[in-house]
Order: structure tokens, then sequence, then C-alpha cells
């Protein structure tokens, strides 16, 4: 009697034995699907927050972009700083689209989650907000730098013609100097022939006791000088007389050591003022 009353007992406490071992597993798959979800959600925020972080890291970099221009834009004249500009320009206008299209794919992204769906569509309105702010920035920037090298190429023409003036300038006083030199030296070059009697009458220099009187003397025969420097002449001759007429007091014939005369011009400039040519007769 005892038997078949214990035997439903059993069959009672195997059935609920089996009962709970179903509600556990089923709550552990409910446990699971919960992970997975979360896992799932987590994995899609960090991929959100990974754009978000990679938009602001590109605000910073154009920002310091903007910063390298506006220190190479205080010397524009350079060639480095405007390499530097157009450098940093590019990598702006690079950057910045970059920007663009990762606040798109956000806004797409933000069509399909469900991660904070308002506090994330309020971050993308204000990277978005913060996009056009800088867009506007680089625009005026580009701008100035357009109108500062219009400027430039203003001030480059300017240059130019005026270092074409200063050439033109140059050249007409380098061709005056050289005119003036030129004319300074004509006016400080005197020539002097010394022979005998017989030596310059063969050179047709003296002509029936006449002392240049003809056009068609040699030349040649005299030696030119520069009264400036040239003061005295050896005649290496113990008799000297000058054929030419010259200012008294303004030379005087002495002897060397060995007895020959020497003509000393103590005042060229008026010693030279009757005559360019000398002709001294020497025996």
């Amino acid at each position: 009697m005892k038997k078949l009353f214990i035997l439903p007992l059993c069959l009672m406490a195997l059935v609920a034995c089996n009962d709970g071992k179903k509600a556990e597993e089923r709550a552990q798959r409910e446990r699971d699907s919960l992970m997975q979800v979360i896992d799932e959600k987590e994995t899609e925020l960090n991929e959100i927050m990974g754009s978000i972080n990679e938009v602001q890291e590109g605000f910073r970099l154009i920002n310091e972009a903007e910063g390298r221009i506006t220190v190479a834009n205080s010397n524009p004249e350079a060639s480095s700083s405007r390499d530097v500009i157009r450098e940093n320009i590019a990598f702006i206008q690079e950057t910045m689209q970059q920007n663009r299209t990762a606040i798109q794919q956000l806004r797409e992204r933000l069509k399909s989650t469900t991660v904070n769906v308002e506090k994330l569509s309020k971050t993308i309105e204000n990277l978005s907000a913060q996009l056009d702010a800088q867009t506007k920035r680089v625009q005026e920037l580009e701008a100035q730098l357009a109108e500062k090298d219009i400027l430039i190429a203003e001030q480059g023409e300017q240059i130019n013609s005026l270092n074409e003036n200063v050439s033109n300038l140059t050249a007409d006083n380098k061709q005056k100097q050289e005119t003036i030199q030129s004319q300074d030296k004509d006016l400080n070059t005197a020539w002097f022939v010394f022979g005998t009697k017989a030596e310059l009458k063969e050179q047709k220099i003296l002509q029936k006791g006449d002392v240049l009187k003809a056009n068609n003397f040699n030349k040649d025969y005299f030696t030119k000088i520069d009264i400036r420097i040239d003061k005295e002449i050896k005649l290496y001759s113990k008799s000297a007389e000058l054929l030419t007429t010259h200012p008294n007091g303004s030379y005087s014939l002495v002897k060397d050591t060995k007895g020959q005369y020497v003509l000393k011009i103590t005042a060229p400039e008026k010693f030279w003022s009757t005559s360019k040519y000398l002709v001294i007769q020497v025996k």
C-alpha cells in the first residue's frame, strides 16, 4: 500500500524537476539574447562615437592648418610662405570633405539606429553647424588670400617696372659716366715729343722754322700722357729748348745728376692751357 502511494509522488517530483530545468534553460537563453543585444548596441555606439571623434579631430587639424596659414600670411612675399599657404589650403579642403562625408554617414546611420536617437541627432546637428561655420571661415580666408595675391601681383608689376626703370637709369648713368670719363680723359690727355732738329723736320713737326703749323706732321711720333699724373719728362740731353709756347712759371728745366735736362711741370693746368702738344728740341 505504501509503495502505491510513493510512486505517484516520485512521478510528480520528476515532472517538477524537468519543468525547472526547462525554465532555467529558457531564462539562460533570454539572458544570452539580452547580452547579445547589449553587445550589439555597445559596438554600434562605439562605432558612432569613433566617427564623431574623427570629425572632431578633423576640426582640430583644420584649426591648426588655419594657424599655419595665418603665420605664413604675415610674410606672403616669401616663396616658402606661399608654399606653406598652398599646402595647408589643400589640406583644409581635403579634411573638410572627409568631415562632410563622415557627417552624412552619421545621418544615414541615425535612420536605422536605436542608440539614444535624440541625443545623437543633436550631436550630428552640432557637428554640421560647426562644419558650416568652418567652411565660411575658410572661404573668407581664401578670399583674403586671393585678394592679397592680386595685390602682390600688382606690387610685383610695379616692382618690375621700377626695376626696369632703375636698370634703364643705371645703364644711362653708366653711359653718361663713361662719356664723362672719356671726356675727362680727353681733357687730361696731352702729347709730347723731343728730338733733334733733323728728327723733328723728318717727322714734319718742324717745317721752315715753324712748329706744328701744317697738319701733316706725324702724330704717331708723339707720346701720349695724362697731365694729372705725368709731371716730369726726362729729355736725356744736356741741351733742351721748348719749341711750343707754354706759360712762364708753369715749368722748369733742371739737370739731373748726369747733367741731362728734365722738364718739370709745376703747374699742369696752366702749362697745358695754351696747347696740348709739347715739342722740345734737343741735341
